[in-house]
């Protein structure tokens, strides 16, 4: 018998926030607020399997997204920063499978001039809080390009345990394969010294 099985409900709304950021459910009318980054910063998703660059492909990736939300299998946000009052990127739980107790976090990204300012802190901060306190996750897990070694650095700084790489795992729209590398974050870790020594840095 399973016992303590999480219950999450994809439909609610769930706000995140802190005195630096708030993350609230994408939405399609969201389209507008983050265009200017797609049609000015494609080099954002060159990373990323599914990209959002130009008109079209923010409309396909929100789409995609929001539909993802509908089969249950992810929970997008759109990130504001109330330093400068404005929406600076989308992040969210997806693969989420209740059972196991498991989601991955990511498909995260921020405009380049909110890049390396602790932005990122604050919403990892928040998301990994509700994902192991409020859904009860066992296991939070990263992926990432294996070329990308600023995401990868940010990952490890926040307390997440690299496993492995999998190698030649996807297919990106340039034609590239992609080794992955896999972190995690355990609900024990998380517990014993993650969540405390990723709250020290959140003001520094």
């Amino acid at each position: 018998m399973m016992h303590n099985i999480p219950v999450f409900d994809f439909d609610k709304a769930i706000v995140l926030e802190d005195e630096r950021v708030l993350l609230r459910p994408l939405a399609a009318n969201d389209f507008d607020f983050l265009l200017p980054f797609s049609l000015n910063e494609p080099e954002l998703w060159k990373h990323s399997p599914i990209g959002a660059a130009g008109y079209e492909g923010l409309k396909k990736y929100i789409d995609i997204a929001l539909l993802s939300k509908q089969s249950k299998q992810a929970y997008p946000f759109i990130i504001w920063d109330k330093a400068t009052q404005k929406y600076v990127g989308s992040t969210r739980y997806y693969d989420v499978k209740i059972i196991n107790k498991s989601l991955l976090l990511g498909f995260t990204w921020y405009g380049s001039a909110f890049q390396a300012t602790g932005i990122n802190k604050h919403c990892k901060f928040l998301l990994l809080e509700y994902a192991f306190e409020n859904m009860n996750m066992e296991r939070v897990e990263f992926r990432a390009d294996n070329t990308n070694l600023r995401s990868v650095a940010a990952m490890e700084s926040i307390g997440c345990v690299k496993e492995g790489v999998l190698r030649s795992e996807l297919l990106l729209p340039s034609g590239r394969r992609r080794d992955t590398v896999v972190l995690s974050i355990l609900k024990d870790e998380w517990i014993l010294s993650v969540k405390d020594k990723l709250k020290a840095k959140l003001f520094i």
